[in-house]
């Protein structure tokens, strides 16, 4: 790696100015020379994954973190229009956030049909879908009319795979045929794996929270009715199938009365 004479800083993707023109190996180049964004350096890639770590560590919920990955994966892969994130949980129903201006319908189409589209085939084989032009793709017509509407082509569904019970896929989507060389695959597949580890620490953190906020109540309970342990459990779990709520939520009212009330 180069040595870096001064502090780095990195540009944040949306503050980029215009592509520089570059010839990728083993492409031929028209006598129009068309502009190509570079790729990011190896310290500008550090800085990203840099910048990843930071926004969703510091995210104040679980949904806003895929929210502030989206944004970043739309804005880090030169070329891509829409980054979209889905994840797939046991027996639940699909968790997706996108961002981008153009895609949205492929999107909806896609997760509300929960069986068919690049970013459920990559979720379903844990391997990169690539999709040259999804416009004209012969495996799933209704995304490729949506694709048409909106002027999508290129596609590109990197597999997301959370330990704690969920997998899924980054998605990027071009508005040209070109889509993104294998550096800016590289670039997404280092999105994909760094987010894995963020994504399920803040899984981890959310376990331990709703954890702890269940113990609280149950103190709350043992305090206001003077019974044991296990009777103030079935306190709560009642309480939880009565309201058809689940007990972690019980439990965040009632300590939130019991504070109120202090």
């Amino acid at each position: 790696m180069p040595r870096v004479s001064a502090p780095y800083r990195r540009v944040s993707p949306l503050d980029r100015g215009p592509a520089r023109v570059v010839t990728r190996p083993g492409r031929t180049r028209s006598a129009s020379r068309v502009a190509v964004p570079a790729s990011p350096h190896p310290v500008e890639l550090a800085g990203l994954l840099h910048e990843l770590t930071a926004l969703l560590l510091s995210a104040e919920s679980f949904p806003q973190a895929l929210e502030r990955l989206a944004v970043l994966g739309a804005g880090a892969v030169p070329g891509a229009v829409r980054c979209s994130i889905v994840l797939i949980g046991e027996g639940g129903p699909l968790t997706h956030v996108g961002h981008g201006p153009a895609g949205a319908a492929i999107d909806e189409i896609q997760y509300a049909a929960g069986t068919t589209g690049p970013a459920l085939e990559a979720a379903r084989t844990r391997s990169t879908v690539t999709v040259p032009d999804l416009s004209t793709d012969a495996r799933w017509p209704d995304l490729a009319e949506a694709a048409r509407a909106e002027g999508i082509h290129a596609v590109a569904a990197v597999p997301l795979d959370l330990p704690r019970a969920d997998v899924g896929a980054l998605s990027l989507y071009f508005d040209t045929v070109e889509g993104p060389g294998a550096d800016d695959l590289l670039t997404a597949m280092a999105l994909a794996n760094q987010s894995e580890l963020l994504l399920d620490e803040l899984r981890r953190r959310d376990a331990l929270s709703s954890g702890a906020a269940v113990d609280r109540a149950i103190g709350v309970i043992i305090a206001q009715r003077g019974c044991g342990v296990q009777e103030a459990y079935s306190v709560l779990r009642d309480t939880a199938q009565r309201l058809g709520l689940d007990r972690h939520a019980v439990a965040d009212r009632l300590i939130a009365v019991a504070a109120r009330n202090a």
